[in-house]
């Protein structure tokens, strides 16, 4: 399986694609929203001798353990074999894979990774890393019942305020989440609305260039308002000058109450700027179907805007018959759509593995760490891979290998032969250190990370001294 996937929030789980959250203002007035973000999690050192910065632009990490290969017993696959390497790293690169016990290198500092299994970097691609209540007072939402999407953008409308004045330090604060637990690249939503303008924007590209060296995001203007509800088809231009990959959407029918017009309007900011799209499609009902036959339809009239359109969370899939469900996958293939989902729990099951298996490139993210939409992200890319391996019954040795890719955009450390796939000489030095012996059981029993690296970086954690 080599996918990538993504969710909405679980606010939008009911077949209605009604949602109910809410967060309590009197507590962000009394400094929930504006309390001091809190320092970054750390883990202990892997010893005592260990060091948690490396500036190094070349050096060598032992004791590594990859994969090199599946155990059988006639076809079914039943362990995986590994062994200790020494990487080489240099200019952010891995420079070479040095068996153990083989002569290194002269001259370059060696550190130790203590027989810790490495995992390709984990990839965020769906959060939203602007409004954030990560790293504040707890506080819960209050109940979603009876709650409609106009509700929550309502409700929202009243704690933008009083989240900007902290919304660079809690993006940090959740970058740094992030990078503990394996991951260096995402894919952020950012609020474009009539409420915060640009400077939700403006906060987070300078949360991102602080973190420029260790940290890779593409941001997506989202029009949480809707597009034209809203009335931000001006601002949205502006933030496609600022640097801005991709076009945002929401919900055409139940917020904007023009399914083509809106999907319009967000698609020509695309075709005029020369931008991707990535929308949140949260319908369920015949308008989510009717939506994504509108964008496929347009995509195939538009080739500038083939393999570069995104839906995000896309329930309405949960509702086609198994023909119907077909015939739009093959479509959705031949453009070189994407979906991403959350892997969401529920009455919903998303047909991940069918939109895979038929080309689909599937991607996953956090979503909501905690906020007005939910508080139960971990931010844990890892765990996303073990809710795909449980929904879609995949608990043996080669499918919870395979479920891994959900987290890491496609990179696996074996194919499906059984081939080392990753690490290569010359692969991007982004990896994580685990106390696991094989990927299967690093998704099946979700060990902590020790150490994340990007780009020859340490961005987290500890490593030993040789």
């Amino acid at each position: 399986m080599e996918t990538r996937h993504h969710h909405s929030r679980r606010a939008f789980l009911s077949q209605t694609g009604k949602v109910t959250a809410a967060y309590a203002v009197a507590g962000l007035a009394s400094g929930a929203a504006q309390a001091a973000p809190a320092a970054p999690p750390q883990t202990r050192p892997m010893s005592e001798a260990g060091v948690s910065k490396l500036t190094d632009q070349h050096y060598c990490l032992t004791e590594v353990r990859l994969e090199e290969g599946f155990e059988r017993d006639g076809e079914i696959v039943i362990g995986t074999r590994t062994a200790l390497y020494t990487l080489e790293i240099k200019a952010g690169k891995i420079a070479a894979l040095h068996p153990a016990g083989a002569a290194l290198p002269a001259g370059v500092p060696c550190y130790r990774a203590h027989g810790q299994l490495a995992l390709p970097a984990m990839r965020d691609m769906h959060i939203h890393l602007d409004k954030t209540f990560y790293s504040g007072p707890w506080q819960a939402p209050l109940p979603r019942q009876g709650k409609t999407i106009l509700d929550m953008i309502a409700r929202e409308e009243k704690l933008i305020p009083q989240l900007l004045p902290t919304s660079q330090q809690r993006a940090e604060a959740l970058i740094a989440l992030l990078q503990s637990k394996g991951t260096t690249v995402a894919r952020s939503h950012c609020n474009i609305d009539p409420v915060s303008g640009l400077k939700s924007l403006e906060h987070l590209q300078r949360a991102l260039e602080n973190h420029r060296d260790d940290f890779v995001c593409e941001i997506v203007a989202f029009p949480q308002h809707g597009l034209l509800h809203s009335k931000v088809d001006g601002l949205m231009r502006e933030a496609m000058k600022m640097g801005v990959a991709y076009v945002g959407g929401l919900d055409p029918t139940n917020v904007d109450g023009a399914m083509e017009k809106s999907l319009d309007g967000m698609f020509q900011i695309a075709l005029d700027t020369g931008k991707g799209v990535d929308i949140h499609l949260h319908e369920t009902n015949p308008a989510g179907v009717a939506a994504v036959n509108y964008m496929i339809e347009t995509v195939e009239k538009n080739p500038a805007l083939h393999g570069k359109v995104t839906i995000s969370h896309a329930f309405a899939l949960t509702t086609l018959s198994q023909g119907a469900l077909a015939e739009t996958i093959g479509r959705m293939a031949a453009q070189q759509m994407t979906i991403a989902s959350t892997v969401p729990l529920g009455s919903l099951t998303m047909p991940l593995p069918q939109l895979s298996e038929k080309g689909v490139f599937v991607m996953t993210g956090t979503d909501s760490v905690i906020d007005h939409w939910s508080p139960f992200g971990k931010g844990d890319m890892l765990e996303k891979a073990n809710l795909y391996a449980q929904i879609y019954r995949g608990s043996d040795e080669f499918r919870l290998s395979r479920a891994m890719a959900i987290a890491t955009g496609g990179v696996l450390p074996l194919d499906d032969s059984g081939k080392r796939a990753w690490p290569k000489a010359g692969d991007d030095a982004a990896f994580t250190l685990v106390p696991a012996s094989c990927s299967a059981e690093a998704v099946a029993r979700l060990p902590e990370r020790s150490a994340t690296f990007h780009r020859g970086r340490m961005v987290f954690g500890s490593v030993g001294v040789a």
